[in-house]
């Protein structure tokens, strides 16, 4: 899936300008019917799948001969998949998706997966998704609130300001805040902002509020007592009970105390101290290894932008099986793709934007890596033309772009709280569809680029490779 030339959102953009008869002429053409079989996957829904039933007059199509007339969905189940190559088929697991035979990256070794049902990602107002596990679950706002900014390195934040800018994130629906142990003073900060909210908002409200963490722990035996202490801590400085998300982090796969690690946060789980687990920076074949350990993770969260399409090739993949979705952050890179950056030459010293924060700075490093200033340069020109077009940024068209991929439940935007502000361009891509024309003409840039899979890794190996 990862290596094909099209992607899943791009065979639903093409079908769609085509009636069942073109499309089947168009087969007969190709003199094979397999070239324009479409794969339907369980997913968040594409631009053209969007634009296709944001009319309910163009769901279905009527085939018709004289007397003779059949009715049918315009978005055609292919069920080519079951004829083998794509993994065993049981009959009645075809109705539950309960079991389905896999092969491990591991050669010749066979494990089997469970993926969940199928199930609808998005809620109907498209500004939340849910991330599940068996009968663990968690609902989200699909645009996340990003405090890695609130490290150092951003500027000076003032906690009493920084809180009432969460209380407006909060307020304008945006309410998903992703923080870490690390992030210097993030907890704490949510901590005060979570108590503002049950003082003085309504409980409709503290209902909708999510706060997802990070846990990066050195290098030690990742004892029982180690990591329920280490979660206390956590759950003492957000103050609450349970953390809604735990989002594990581990730096040395070498060192496989990741899994004694993970089984006691399952037990901790099991006490009601943590409601559902999840992975940041965890690469595919690690994420499999975790899973097979039974370990009911919810989400991944990786490295995901125009530029960086990495998580849809192996990543998407598993995740589409088994049902683990993503939670993508980087994806406007700093702040690189905007208007700010346009039309602008870095390579004269003092004549653009600085980079002077450390989001920047990575950032532009993954520019060079993926085809240099001149092509980013391209890109950021047709995302205009495409925020043009729509009335918005290029941030939210970035955005907007990335949710639209398989397996992706949120994308992060970070938050200079105090500082600046995005709510505006943030609540603008949930109402957002990009169109075929659209992502045709940012995959024209996007393909010019290097596969950043072959020069940097799978995902979150640019944190562990020299």
């Amino acid at each position: 899936m990862g290596s094909t030339a099209i992607s899943t959102q791009q065979t639903f953009c093409n079908l769609q300008k085509f009636t069942p008869l073109s499309y089947a002429s168009s087969c007969r053409s190709l003199r094979s019917r397999r070239k324009c079989a479409v794969p339907i996957r369980c997913c968040s829904p594409s631009p053209a799948a969007e634009v296709a039933t944001a009319a309910k007059e163009n769901r279905r199509e009527l085939l018709k001969n004289g007397d003779d007339n059949l009715e049918i969905c315009r978005v055609l189940n292919g069920m080519w998949q079951t004829s083998g190559g794509w993994g065993r088929i049981d009959r009645n697991d075809a109705f539950s998706l309960n079991s389905i035979k896999i092969k491990s990256f591991r050669a010749n070794e066979a494990r089997t997966l469970t993926p969940r049902p199928f199930q609808c990602l998005l809620t109907e107002d498209k500004q939340r998704a849910i991330v599940k596990n068996g009968k663990d679950s968690l609902d989200i706002c699909s645009v996340v609130n990003g405090m890695w900014q609130t490290s150092g390195g951003w500027g000076r934040i003032e906690r009493d300001t920084a809180v009432d800018a969460m209380l407006q994130y909060a307020d304008a629906g945006l309410n998903t805040f992703d923080l870490a142990d690390i992030y210097g003073p993030a907890e704490d900060l949510y901590g005060i902002f979570i108590n503002r909210v049950r003082r003085e908002r309504p409980p409709e409200l503290l209902e909708t509020v999510r706060g997802l963490t990070k846990w990066v722990p050195p290098p030690v035996k990742m004892t029982r007592s180690f990591v329920s202490e280490s979660i206390d801590v956590s759950r003492r400085r957000m103050d609450v009970a349970a953390l809604d998300m735990l989002q594990f982090h581990w730096w040395d796969y070498s060192n496989p105390g990741y899994l004694d690690a993970l089984k006691h946060l399952t037990d901790l789980k099991g006490e009601g101290k943590i409601k559902t687990i999840a992975l940041t920076n965890f690469d595919t074949e690690r994420l499999r290894i975790i899973l097979e350990n039974g370990i009911p993770v919810v989400s991944n969260q990786v490295q995901h932008s125009i530029v960086d399409m990495r998580p849809q090739q192996k990543m998407a993949e598993l995740c589409q099986l088994t049902g683990v979705k993503l939670i993508t952050y980087g994806t406007v890179m700093g702040g690189l793709l905007s208007e700010k950056f346009l039309d602008t030459n870095l390579t004269i010293p003092f004549a653009g934007p600085a980079l002077n924060t450390p989001s920047l700075q990575k950032y532009k490093r993954m520019v060079d890596a993926w085809g240099g200033w001149s092509l980013f340069q391209e890109l950021l020109r047709t995302l205009k033309t495409v925020a043009n077009k729509h009335g918005v940024s290029i941030p939210t068209v970035a955005v907007r772009f990335i949710l639209d991929q398989p397996a992706v439940a949120g994308s992060m935007i970070g938050v200079r709280l105090g500082l600046s502000q995005h709510i505006k361009d943030a609540n603008a891509v949930f109402s957002l569809v990009l169109d075929e024309e659209d992502i045709s003409n940012i995959l024209q840039v996007t393909n010019k680029g290097r596969d950043l899979q072959k020069v940097i890794g799978d995902c979150g190996d640019e944190y562990r490779r020299a």
